[in-house]
């Protein structure tokens, strides 16, 4: 049998947070910008006129 013994610093733990932080935040923003496009679309506005009224609520 085997043992692998893997060894994780504090540093590469907060980077693996770092990380997993900024992918969700990556993915909401994706989804957002993907929202006002499709928004945009069917009410034929302009998507950068989209977000600033939104923007202003």
């Amino acid at each position: 049998m085997r043992f692998i013994l893997l060894y994780l610093d504090p540093g590469s733990g907060s980077y693996l947070i770092q990380v997993i932080i900024a992918a969700v935040l990556g993915v909401g923003f994706f989804f957002r910008n993907f929202w006002y496009r499709i928004k945009s679309f069917f009410t034929r506005r302009d998507p950068e006129k989209e977000k600033e009224n939104d923007a202003a609520e």
